[in-house]
């Protein structure tokens, strides 16, 4: 049995071995199986070019990447893993039948940045314009619903005409299905948006509901109507880059939190962004290695304090004293400049930073400023961040449009989302906190874990000179030299309540520290904090004053 066996397979491997011959002798024979190989190479390598030549080299006279090609720049090399590439939208009417590219306009995976796994789609502006239809739009949940599955982020790279208009409804339903996708995962999974070319009407709410938007300047747009339809409703006439540019909603309407210089910055920027990270809401931010000691000094910080407190400095020089080799990722850094927001280091670990900044409305809140910080800790709070507040407030920015605008609903805004956190939450104040606006800046009322405050700080109802012309108004009226009796009062008042020691006394801050120490003592009081468990009571959500 074992010869004829033998026998039988030798057989067998020479006509193997003569066929295989045959074929090297004649390169056109394939085998049904080789086929089939053939035609699905051929069908992806259609795939991967399906916009045409001169819609790809019209992307690149714009200074544009296509998809293909931000998706390389943005993951690390080699680790993109393509879903859905051979799907074909399913429409008629208009002709578009018979134009039924493979992958439609947005080409969607998922691989790795920084060697964490995220999910991403690109919209493809050379196929129909990157418009958005139902197969396009099947494409990106799929692959939302595996980023909110899976527990990774998902990243949008928005160049799109808007709804795909030979769909109809079919395109807005597949907004709507997007829309509800970005909802459900925020707060479980870091969502960022960049609009690199258009996105107008329906399209900017993905991008809204999103964490960050990034923006390309000059190259990128969002707006919900453009500037014909604006000026035949309302007789307007604005550029398209004044109504929707990357700087409009960098500095005006506070759309964007990043504005970039060009596609590959933008890319670069975001991969840097998800440094400061976690995957989702169940984790904490990655841990990356600093040489830069924790108990460094910080002597800077000695000599930054003006002479007189009415003098602004600037909060940045604070932030990069503090924070590891002076790294900080602002966010909004163009929008509401009197606060100031973003992500730094300390002992390695990343922290959200909010800040008064004095130089500007001398570090006033107001409407816009209330707003985004509140947005940025609520963040920060979703994805287990904690919080540094560096406090110079001298209270609410006063006016009438202040008033009208909502200012209080707005201010309370911040109160609500300073109050609600549970993540480690550290305040130094540096100067003024004055009145409600010491309250809302994470006071020790609204459960900050440690406060701390220098030895210039300024805690009371509301300065000196203001205080003075209230309480000690008939005082000043009676006096004989009332110029001089005032100065008086008011060096009284500095003395007494112009100081940190009242409110060390009763506790409300734990510690008045050196500004040389500040460094030290946040990073003891981070890494005491770091197994922090705190819980809200039970409901379905709370109402926050929107």
């Amino acid at each position: 049995m074992g010869d004829v066996a033998v026998r039988t397979w030798g057989a067998r491997a020479g006509r193997y071995t003569a066929a295989m011959a045959t074929q090297e002798q004649s390169p056109e024979v394939r085998t049904p199986v080789e086929e089939r190989i053939a035609e699905l190479r051929h069908k992806k390598e259609q795939a991967k070019a399906a916009g045409d030549a001169g819609a790809v080299e019209r992307q690149a006279e714009r200074g544009k990447l296509t998809a293909r090609e931000r998706i390389d720049r943005f993951l690390d090399d080699g680790s993109f893993v393509e879903t859905d590439m051979l799907v074909q939208h399913r429409s008629h009417g208009f002709g578009i039948e018979d134009n039924r590219p493979y992958g439609d306009a947005v080409v969607t995976g998922w691989g790795n940045v920084h060697g964490r796994k995220v999910f991403v789609y690109a919209q493809d502006f050379t196929v129909f314009g990157g418009s958005l239809g139902e197969v396009m739009s099947e494409k990106i949940c799929k692959i939302m619903d595996l980023a909110l599955e899976t527990g990774a982020p998902v990243i949008g790279l928005n160049d799109s005409g808007g709804a795909r208009i030979q769909e109809g409804a079919v395109s807005l339903a597949g907004y709507g299905f997007i829309f509800d996708r970005n909802v459900r995962a925020s707060g479980v999974i870091p969502q960022i948006s960049a609009i690199m070319g258009p996105c107008a009407g329906g399209a900017v709410y993905s991008p809204a509901i999103t964490d960050f938007t990034f923006m390309v300047s000059e190259s990128s747009h969002m707006f919900i109507t453009g500037p014909e339809v604006i000026k035949a409703v309302t007789g307007e006439e604005v550029s398209q880059e004044e109504l929707g540019g990357a700087m409009s909603h960098a500095s005006k309407s506070g759309v964007a939190h990043f504005v970039a210089a060009s596609d590959e910055e933008c890319l670069d920027q975001m991969r840097y962004l998800l440094s400061f990270l976690p995957s989702n809401n169940f984790e904490s931010a990655p841990y990356y290695p600093s040489g830069d000691d924790p108990m460094r000094a910080c002597d800077e910080l000695t000599d930054i304090m003006p002479d007189s407190s009415n003098q602004p400095y600037d909060m940045h020089h604070v932030i990069g004293s503090i924070s590891d080799d002076g790294e900080f990722m602002e966010v909004h850094q163009y929008w509401a400049q009197n606060i100031i927001c973003g992500f730094a280091r300390i002992a390695g670990h990343p922290i959200g930073v909010i800040a008064n900044q004095p130089q500007v409305l001398a570090g006033t809140l107001d409407i816009t400023s209330s707003t985004k910080g509140a947005r940025f800790v609520r963040f920060c709070d979703a994805f287990n961040i904690p919080l540094l507040t560096l406090v110079d407030v001298p209270g609410f920015l006063p006016g009438i449009g202040q008033e009208y605008g909502g200012i209080i609903r707005h201010g309370a805004k911040l109160l609500y989302a300073f109050s609600e956190a549970t993540v480690p939450r550290v305040t130094v104040i540096t100067r003024k906190a004055y009145g409600g606006a010491y309250v809302v800046m994470n006071s020790k009322q609204l459960r900050a874990d440690i406060s701390f405050a220098w030895p210039s700080a300024e805690i009371a109802v509301m300065g000196a000179e203001g205080a003075v012309n209230i309480i000690q108004r008939k005082a000043i009226a009676e006096a004989e030299d009332p110029e001089e009796r005032r100065t008086e009062l008011i060096d009284d008042y500095l003395e007494k309540f112009s100081n940190p020691y009242i409110a060390a006394e009763r506790g409300y801050v734990d510690d008045v520290i050196e500004p040389v120490d500040t460094r030290r003592r946040v990073v003891q009081a981070f890494e005491m904090l770091r197994s922090k468990r705190e819980t809200i009571p039970q409901k379905k959500h709370g109402s926050i004053p929107l």
